[in-house]
């Protein structure tokens, strides 16, 4: 199995109880687009900057809150 990281925009909008994806862009300053792409993976390379913006607006500490490691089909990462 191949590893990926993923950004949990899913996760964070559910605990912070944001509403959206519109709307955790307005409150970090994000561009709509960017996000979505990093909901779907379809964004290969993650922006620190973005992460950075999503803890600082949540007074997120760690890390793992917002970024995961997780095994992928190799096929599928391949493909990608």
């Amino acid at each position: 199995m191949a590893k990926q990281v993923v950004v949990k925009i899913d996760y964070i909008i559910e605990k912070y109880e944001v509403g959206s994806l519109r709307k955790l862009a307005e409150k970090c300053d994000i561009r709509h687009a960017a996000l979505s792409e990093m909901k779907t993976g379809k964004r290969k390379n993650i922006n620190f900057g973005h992460i950075e913006r999503i803890a600082e607006t949540f007074g997120i500490d760690d890390i793992t809150e917002i970024i995961d490691f997780v095994e992928v089909d190799e096929e599928k990462a391949l493909a990608d």
